[in-house]
């Protein structure tokens, strides 16, 4: 049976290829273009997943004692550095970076696998490998998502990024969740069942995802995927399947609003 840090990493694997395979052939204007995330061009997008392949690269490799740890600095002079490079640039660069890092993940054991731990500023304690790379996971599937679908309206999440994805986001980094919903914007509690997966959405003081759909107040019907572009502002009417539906207490509308997006 493969672990959740082995699917992780695989699915980190099906990303960057696809998206190289795109990014490869986009044109300068391409680059320049809107991307699916509403305040930067696709060049942007594959900057600030260049940028932060380059630092959880450097974060892994101090943790294996290949490298010094990285100072406070480093963060800010890695995006300064990617700021000023050309579109064009920045494609090249994080074709190259991204590469390093999911290389870097693949070459790590079983036992490390279990046993390396790694910082992540915002979380209380030290991050397992599938947790590390499941945080990277979730920013490359849905920045992957905004690349993608600047030329592709029908673009879609993977089936092996949506099936770690819900299993991460409804374990050690339900945080995220937390951080992408604004409960406040809804005047009622809500547990929406995701289909058939055994999971479900719950508002109430809070937003997170969680194992199981007992007491549902409402069903999300459609593609998995979708309901995790929902979660992450990535589901506006241009690019929701024609399948999407949500019946109970809650409208598609305002869950839109609970989850405006990054």
């Amino acid at each position: 049976m493969t672990t959740l840090a082995s699917r992780t990493i695989n699915a980190l694997r099906e990303e960057h290829d696809t998206l190289v395979g795109i990014a490869e052939d986009l044109t300068d204007d391409q680059l320049s273009g809107p991307s699916g995330a509403s305040e930067w061009s696709v060049a942007q997008v594959l900057s600030h997943l260049g940028s932060g392949a380059e630092i959880s690269l450097a974060i892994l490799r101090a943790e294996l004692g290949e490298g010094d740890a990285p100072g406070n600095d480093f963060n800010r002079s890695v995006w300064d550095r990617w700021d000023a490079s050309t579109p064009a640039e920045q494609r090249d660069a994080f074709i190259d970076h991204d590469r390093r890092l999911v290389e870097a993940l693949e070459a790590l054991t079983p036992e490390q696998h279990a046993s390396l731990t790694l910082p992540i500023g915002f979380l209380p304690a030290p991050a397992s490998v599938a947790t590390f790379a499941g945080l990277r996971l979730n920013e490359v599937a849905h920045h992957s998502w905004d690349v993608r679908v600047a030329t592709d309206g029908n673009a879609r999440l993977s089936d092996a990024s949506t099936s770690a994805l819900l299993e991460q986001l409804s374990g050690d980094l339900a945080v995220l969740v937390g951080f992408a919903g604004k409960a406040d914007r809804i005047d009622r509690r809500v547990a929406l069942t995701i289909g058939d997966t055994g999971y479900a959405v719950r508002i109430d003081d809070n937003v997170r995802l969680e194992p199981g759909a007992e007491e549902a107040t409402a069903t999300f019907t459609g593609a998995p995927e979708a309901a995790l572009r929902l979660v992450f502002g990535r589901l506006g009417p241009a690019y929701t399947p024609a399948d999407v539906m949500v019946t109970g207490n809650v409208t598609l509308d305002a869950l839109r609003d609970v989850f405006p997006g990054f």
